[in-house]
């Protein structure tokens, strides 16, 4: 009898431990700064932020938006421009159309108007979750056009960075987009609109090498990677070894490249706050 009972518990155990394993598959997720294990629900509550130690997950454009822009208030720009193939890489739009289904984004970067706490903003938000966020022909084009329109509205002109850099795919037209975007930010300072970059982990390569560093104000999430090349390319070309931590917003905010660290809880009262000095 005893013996009939103690199987009965071990069953009962085992079928909860097994309805608790099946309910937590895909819902937990490990923190690469801290180690912990999360459920993926809290982080999702607390802004994409580990709550045990401060790490800053990366977001996709279309939460950016939502955590930034005033509910309703998001009018999308240019949401039908498609990537083509200009120098008729082989598998590219293969590859693309790919993307395209498992993200549900035609690009790596939303661009639209919004208000900030109802100051009327021309945002641009990058998304890494396409090509980590690389720069070809279509996001230069997006990011052109947004601030062509700023200046027409008279609108100030936020960009949040995340990128691997130019797209090697397109090639020498990837890196077209560098001069064409710092062109078109160069006609906003001459309208005397602000523009504030927000870099995110990470900001590198061709994006960091133009529009991403060209801010009135630059400021950068905690801890995020912001460089051009890698460590091992600069040490190899300078022979010098990097100080550790050298590509950090906390390194670079103390060598004055970027203006603010700001947490993504603060982030839209601090542009706010930046706009009001604007206005």
């Amino acid at each position: 009898m005893v013996i009939d009972k103690i199987r009965k518990v071990t069953s009962l155990e085992n079928n909860v431990n097994s309805k608790a394993s099946d309910k937590m598959v895909g819902k937990w997720i490990k923190c690469d700064k801290c180690k912990e294990i999360l459920y993926k629900e809290d982080v999702k509550q607390n802004l994409s932020v580990c709550p045990n130690c401060g790490k800053h997950f990366r977001l996709s454009a279309r939460r950016r938006i939502e955590q930034i822009i005033d509910e309703g208030t998001f009018a999308e720009m240019d949401a039908n421009l498609h990537t083509s193939n200009p120098i008729n890489f082989q598998g590219y739009e293969q590859k693309v159309e790919l993307l395209e289904e498992k993200t549900k984004i035609k690009e790596a970067v939303k661009t639209g108007t919004g208000k900030i706490n109802g100051i009327d903003v021309a945002i641009a938000v990058m998304d890494g979750n396409f090509l980590m966020g690389s720069m070809g022909e279509v996001v230069g084009e997006k990011i052109t056009n947004l601030v062509e329109q700023a200046i027409i509205k008279q609108l100030p002109v936020i960009i949040f960075c995340v990128s691997g850099g130019a797209r090697m795919q397109e090639g020498i037209v990837s890196l077209m987009q560098m001069a064409k975007t710092s062109a078109a930010l160069a006609k906003l300072s001459e309208a005397k609109l602000p523009y504030i970059s927000v870099l995110t982990d990470p900001t590198t390569g061709g994006v960091t090498a133009s529009f991403a560093s060209l801010g009135d104000i630059i400021i950068a999430e905690p801890d995020a990677l912001i460089g051009f090349a890698g460590p091992r390319v600069i040490e190899q070309t300078i022979k010098q070894k990097l100080p550790e931590g050298f590509q950090r917003a906390e390194f670079l905010l103390e060598h004055g490249f970027i203006d603010l660290i700001v947490e993504r809880k603060n982030m839209k009262n601090m542009l706010y706050k930046i706009l009001k000095f604007f206005d």
